[in-house]
């Protein structure tokens, strides 16, 4: 299995973000794992990584959650539609919701971005599907 440089877990749930963390981390799936924990934080750490802002290295894969505070995911991926088409094509984006309802799976299909939605927290065989499919 590849390991890829940098994962970018956006997730208001310190619990949550606990688990996943330890999870990829277990798997050995990236050197490195960058957590924030709204919209806004996750909006300004990928401004930095796609101008190539040191220390802030561009994520291969995010894992995005539907409900937070500040800045949910939604609203983030409304804004993280105006990135630059050629950034956003090598980064992978999946969905982590608690909350899969109707009107939010048919929401996120207006979001091309977002490949699936999983339930969180992850699970390994949820993570082993990601990187076999996609890396």
């Amino acid at each position: 299995m590849k390991q890829l440089n940098t994962i970018l877990l956006i997730d208001d749930d310190e619990t949550t973000n606990y688990l996943n963390q330890r999870l990829l981390s277990r798997m050995n799936t990236a050197h490195d794992i960058r957590v924030v924990t709204n919209g806004e934080e996750a909006l300004e750490y990928l401004e930095k990584a796609f101008s190539g802002v040191e220390g802030y290295p561009r994520p291969e894969l995010i894992f995005v959650d539907i409900k937070m505070s500040v800045m949910d995911g939604f609203e983030f991926l409304e804004e993280y539609q105006k990135f630059d088409e050629t950034d956003k094509s090598r980064t992978i984006m999946m969905m982590l919701t608690s909350s899969a309802s109707f009107y939010d799976l048919e929401k996120l299909k207006q979001f091309p971005e977002v490949l699936k939605h999983y339930s969180k927290p992850l699970a390994e065989a949820d993570v082993r599907e990601i990187l076999e499919e996609h890396f």
